[in-house]
């Protein structure tokens, strides 16, 4: 089935106008594994050129896609549901050597990715429009009626990052051709051969031709040059909040919806169940070795039981398996690159240097970094407050609810925050004073269900996303007003 998507050496094609073609130029970019660094495949490195023949191709695909109704659109995207989950052990085997996913957990994202495609058919065929009376306003009689529905906005550029190349992939592309849009799929460079696999997924599914197109390719040569473009329509990213800022920056009157990073906090109050709360943290901290926008990055507790909590976490992390991601059971796998571990390190060295005390976890081997347990952290050192998307978790010891939230909010992200309480009112105040997207009761920071809303505030991101709430931000209403002759 997969036959067409490579060639000989372990070059891969892209996904161009329902055809998989070679790069033009025969300029590749190379993919290693970050677990042994073997090559893992070559993907085409694009040209401006080419990227201006895909948009064009997605341009015109977009409107034989938009008259296509939505329980045949929803067809599309049941089977392409059906083929991933069977499908699901293979390509898991690819991602899991592409970004040094476990194995249980890059199968697992491809599982999630079919149920969430499957959700977003339903939701779609739910979707319904409205209709609205003239005489409900003040100084209008039943002369008008206003009929209004959702429409496509065009051609959505889907850019998706390194950690969930499947997933996140899927999560854009799936409510927009939903929503009647075509849709370019930029994948990360590591990630990309997984992403490239999702394509053929949806082809094999029936997507017509050019509905989907994918684009692969240097960032500095054709990232910005694809984001301008006047004929995108839409950007839908996931990555860092540095790019996303730039992204903002440079697509004045395009609309966007960024998904981006998170210094999430696990606020530890002194009635919390500990046992429990250290269970999630150390799941939520150091699962794929944190890399992930919604992993617990810091914790804040209650002075009182900062002992009790500190001794309960370093049992459970020292139990945390290192190694190959193919080993069954491995939760520390390496890093995406060396550059990643090298800033994790410049946080733990900043960290011991300002009098941080070191609980547990000191080792780095090439870009595997051991999971690390810093307590008596103090606002003044950067693990306090900088992303570090790797295994290492900072304990800041709090006096009361307040200072707990005042630190929580001088960060200068907002996507998620924990709250571990038996007291409903403490955490009801608590998460009404939050400046977050989601806030997270009992348990840890996470991006599911995949039907609520996930959002960020600040620099966290921008936008809503959720099946229904990304549907509807890859649409827009359109109203048509019937006017009578009523005298």
């Amino acid at each position: 089935m997969f036959n067409e998507l490579c060639c000989e050496n372990k070059i891969y094609r892209n996904l161009v106008d329902g055809r998989w073609v070679d790069s033009k130029s025969n300029k590749y970019l190379e993919i290693h594994s970050p677990i042994d660094g073997t090559l893992v495949g070559k993907v085409p490195a694009m040209s401006q050129e080419e990227v201006d023949l895909v948009i064009k191709n997605s341009k015109a695909a977009q409107k034989a896609w938009n008259d296509v109704p939505v329980n045949k659109r929803a067809e599309v995207l049941y089977r392409a549901a059906d083929i991933l989950y069977e499908r699901a052990e293979e390509i898991g085997s690819v991602l899991a050597l592409e970004i040094a996913k476990d194995k249980k957990g890059a199968v697992s994202e491809v599982t999630r990715t079919a149920d969430y495609i499957r959700f977003t058919a339903d939701a779609a065929k739910a979707m319904e429009g409205d209709v609205l009376p003239g005489d409900s306003f003040p100084g209008y009689n039943r002369s008008k009626l206003s009929f209004v529905s959702r429409v496509p906005l065009g051609v959505v550029l889907a850019i998706s990052p390194f950690n969930y190349p499947v997933n996140l992939s899927a999560s854009k592309i799936a409510p927009a051709v939903a929503a009647g849009n075509s849709v370019i799929l930029k994948p990360p460079t590591q990630g990309s051969i997984s992403a490239l696999f999702l394509a053929q997924i949806f082809k094999a599914a029936g997507l017509p031709d050019g509905v989907l197109n994918t684009v692969t390719g240097r960032g500095s040569e054709i990232g910005d040059y694809i984001v301008k473009h006047p004929n995108i329509d839409f950007i839908n990213f996931t990555g860092s909040t540095e790019v996303g800022h730039h992204i903002s920056e440079i697509t004045a009157m395009k609309p966007v919806l960024l998904e981006l990073g998170g210094k999430d906090a696990a606020i530890v109050l002194e009635d919390a169940d500990l046992e429990n709360a250290a269970d999630n943290i150390v799941s939520g901290a150091f699962s794929y070795s944190g890399q992930r926008c919604t992993a617990v990055k810091r914790i804040l507790v209650m002075d009182s039981v900062a002992d009790k909590l500190v001794d309960l976490l370093k049992t459970r992390i020292q139990k945390l398996k290192i190694g190959d991601p193919r080993e069954e059971g491995t939760v520390i796998v390496p890093l995406i690159d060396n550059r990643a571990a090298d800033f994790v390190m410049e946080l733990v060295e900043d960290a011991m240097e300002k009098g941080a005390k070191r609980i547990m976890g000191e080792k780095r081997e090439g870009n595997i970094v051991e999971p690390m347990l810093f307590d008596n952290v103090t606002l003044d050192m950067r693990i306090a407050w900088e992303e570090p998307f790797g295994p290492i978790l900072p304990i800041i010891r709090i006096k009361n609810m307040d200072e707990a939230i005042d630190i929580a909010n001088r960060s200068e992200y907002g996507l998620q925050s924990s709250v571990f309480t038996k007291d409903i009112d403490k955490a009801f105040y608590i998460a009404d004073k939050l400046e977050v997207g989601t806030v997270q009761v009992n348990n840890k920071t996470e991006r599911g269900p995949d039907h609520f809303p996930f959002l960020g505030v600040k620099s966290s991101g921008m936008g809503t996303q959720g099946i229904r709430y990304s549907i509807e931000a890859m649409s827009r209403p359109k109203a048509v007003v019937l006017n009578f002759n009523r005298k």
